[in-house]
């Protein structure tokens, strides 16, 4: 049996590998856009920091690793799929046939339609060729600019600030992450971020990016540059007594970045991280149904039987809300790569749901978003904030169950907090406890969720 892995991410490792294992005889290709080694976008920031080199990227070590496992690795993008000859056509022209087939295509990083955003100097930070752009000029004072201060922003911005740039942040939401936090959490994020150094504007957006230009210096009478700008210039001070050397920063690229609120900044360097979208226009008329990702049902099979989808392109049942969603997470990802995987070879197996986790580590200060943290209809809700602390919880209920919630510097309550919300707890009078109170999450969950588990065993048994 043939089978074809469009995207050699995280997803597309993993299954391939579990294709392998289930079914030694088989042929695999794995199908990736980039002339690098698979690797992780995940650890790219660590890269940045100087923590790990470019192989420590790499999903697997060793050079042999995909030939011993007989995976085929071949370069090249996905232009169209014909699910009735059972074939992918390539960018190039070439043609793979398959017998089964997995979409784990992932994402890419969604351009803002702003005049100069494609300048140089302007990158994206998702890909190793991103990384080295970046790291050239994210020296130590260099000025960045930050577009996007949303999850993957916050991982962005952590990577730049070790490596200790002049650092601004500019967010269009009224708080920083925006998508996984209310206005409280987002709101001390924001002054935490500033409390170390990094400028941040919210409720604000980059209208235009453009060189940068040596602003004119005073001349005297005879059209040379005064006596006060050449001593100014000889010990490097710009104008306005900032020292800086305005002319030699356009001379490397240096860049005018305008914003909404009036503000003129320059930068050396602009990273854009205003968000992500999944890879799937080239499954445009094939027939494979696409709503925000590729649709899949319980066993990760999409509409047309044989292809699969899988990882950041995948739209799946959220068990919580009960509603499909592309949630770009690897342990999704993962996941959802081995039930996928298992299928293909004919070993029935069925996801048990995505997840809507986010643990994020901003600068030292650790926050969490689980489930539906912005609450559902009819019902109830409780905020406990500790400014004094740095510390604040939200925690959204729905009958007695806990649905979803939010917290900062909270760290002791990450593990129940998750797993009361994916668990779905019944809390009984619990509940009406942790509205009055929601410090005592974890006698909570100890005295419910165990219970839940004591019952289904005796069940079980």
């Amino acid at each position: 049996m043939k089978h074809v892995i469009l995207g050699a991410g995280p997803a597309g490792v993993i299954a391939a590998e579990t294709l392998r294992k289930h079914a030694p005889g088989d042929d695999i290709t794995l199908v990736g856009d980039e002339p690098e080694a698979p690797y992780s976008r995940m650890a790219i920031p660590y890269l940045l920091m100087g923590n790990i080199k470019e192989d420590g990227t790499h999903l697997r070590r060793g050079k042999d690793h995909y030939r011993a496992q007989r995976i085929t690795l071949k370069p090249g993008r996905a232009k169209a799929v014909d699910i009735a000859a059972r074939s992918v056509t390539l960018e190039d022209g070439s043609t793979l046939a398959y017998d089964r087939l997995l979409i784990a295509t992932g994402s890419s990083p969604s351009d803002p339609p702003i005049p100069g955003v494609h300048s140089v100097g302007v990158h994206h930070c998702w890909t190793l060729a991103d990384a080295r752009a970046i790291a050239q000029r994210a020296n130590k004072g260099a000025r960045v600019l930050q577009m996007g201060a949303g999850f993957i922003g916050c991982i962005i911005m952590e990577s730049l600030a070790a490596r200790g740039v002049q650092l601004t942040v500019v967010e269009m939401g009224d708080r920083m992450v925006p998508r996984m936090m209310g206005p409280t959490a987002g709101g001390m994020i924001k002054d935490w971020c500033e409390t170390k150094g990094v400028r941040v504007y919210t409720g604000a957006r980059v209208e235009a990016i453009e060189p940068a230009e040596a602003p004119p210096q005073a001349a005297d009478v005879h059209g040379k540059p005064g006596l006060l700008s050449r001593i100014a210039s000889a010990v490097g001070i710009g104008p306005g007594g900032d020292r800086a050397a305005p002319a030699a920063a356009a001379a490397n690229g240096a860049l005018r970045v305008r914003l909404s609120n009036g503000k003129t900044l320059e930068a050396d360097l602009v990273i854009s991280a205003t968000g992500v979208k999944p890879n799937i226009g080239f499954l445009q008329d094939s027939g494979v149904t696409c709503l925000l990702g590729v649709l899949t049902d319980e066993h990760l099979q999409t509409n047309v039987p044989g292809v699969y989808a899988a990882g950041d392109c995948a739209e799946a049942l959220d068990m919580i809300s009960g509603k499909t969603i592309v949630s770009a997470i690897q342990p999704n990802a993962a996941d959802q790569a081995r039930v996928a995987a298992l299928n293909m070879v004919g070993r029935p197996s069925v996801l048990k749901g995505v997840t809507q986790i986010n643990v994020l580590d901003t600068l030292g200060l650790v926050s969490t978003s689980f489930g539906d943290w912005q609450g559902v209809p009819g019902g109830q809700q409780v905020e406990l904030t500790e400014p004094t602390r740095g510390r604040h919880v939200s925690l959204q209920f729905a009958g007695d169950r806990l649905v979803g919630c939010n917290s900062v510097g909270w760290t002791d309550h990450v593990g129940v907090m998750r797993g009361l919300v994916e668990g779905q707890v019944a809390l009984g009078e619990w509940k009406d406890r942790l509205l009055a109170d929601p410090t005592q999450l974890m006698a909570a969950y100890l005295a419910r969720a165990q219970a839940q588990e004591g019952r289904a065993l005796v069940k079980a048994s």
